[in-house]
């Protein structure tokens, strides 16, 4: 990894809100959300809490309601009752686009990417709630856009490097691997810059060495003051990864703790693997 463009881009991506936040910090919080389909709840009554510069985890078996919560978190569902706050702001009611220039990113179970895109190309669109120049300048491809599309790429590319993708820049993103993709999706959502980063099963169909070498990726964008939640199936790496993990069954929480006291506990036991 090349350290200079690489360092310069990688503290770029930290947010305002989030840099010299300190480590209890609630960057995130949920108050009493529910949310029902058709008057069948889905989740009922979820409080949690993600700390500044922490990696916070959420599991639960299939079903459990894990994606939903992510989904009402990121503007993407309303919820039927309770709060989102993001730092002070009340963001319950906020759009997805909002969120976003609120410094909420994440990722997706089912990945999205710009298929026919090169890889560079879809690192770059993640950047773009910090574009300056307008349309005008954009559609004639003033001075001021290139410059600022110049400042992008290369920031893009930076980011490319820590990934250890700057080889495959100029591929077309659906042409490349399963994990390749989901490596892009993350580096589009720190493109965001954000203050909380919703990581929706990151490893999914990732070997053991893919699967370490983005944890040791999260520690460190975690170190930089951002608030993570990580929704994963991947119990070793929940458990390695995350300082606090809330458990959800059925849509309720039913346990919340540091990963050894998770991992021992009677309900989550008995919720992964029967009674």
């Amino acid at each position: 990894m090349v350290p200079g463009n690489a360092a310069r881009a990688w503290r770029g991506s930290e947010s305002p809100n989030a840099v010299g936040a300190g480590a209890d910090t609630p960057a995130l919080r949920v108050e009493g959300v529910s949310r029902s389909f058709g008057g069948v709840p889905a989740v009922t009554s979820l409080s949690l809490s993600v700390p500044a510069g922490r990696i916070t985890g959420l599991i639960g078996p299939n079903g459990a309601g894990k994606t939903t919560v992510v989904n009402m978190i990121s503007g993407f569902l309303k919820v039927s009752a309770g709060r989102i706050l993001v730092g002070d702001r009340d963001l319950t009611t906020a759009e997805p686009r909002d969120l976003a220039h609120a410094g909420v990113a994440r990722t997706f179970q089912n990945i999205r990417l710009i298929g026919d895109g090169t890889v560079l190309e879809n690192v770059v669109a993640g950047f773009h709630r910090h574009e300056r120049t307008g349309l005008t300048a954009n559609l004639f491809g003033l001075p001021s856009a290139r410059n600022e599309r110049r400042d992008l790429e290369e920031q893009a590319m930076a980011l490319l490097e820590r990934f250890e993708m700057t080889r495959l820049a100029g591929h077309r993103a659906a042409s490349l691997s399963y994990g390749h993709q989901r490596r892009i999706e993350m580096m589009r959502a720190l493109a965001l810059k954000p203050s909380v980063l919703l990581l929706d099963e990151p490893v999914a169909g990732m070997n053991d060495s893919e699967a370490l070498s983005l944890a040791e990726l999260f520690r460190s964008v975690a170190q930089q003051g951002v608030a993570i939640l990580l929704i994963e199936h991947n119990m070793r790496f929940v458990m390695s990864l995350c300082e606090n993990i809330y458990v959800l069954a059925s849509g309720e929480l039913i346990a919340e703790g540091k990963p050894e006291e998770i991992g021992r506990h009677p309900r989550v036991i008995e919720a992964y693997l029967g009674s």
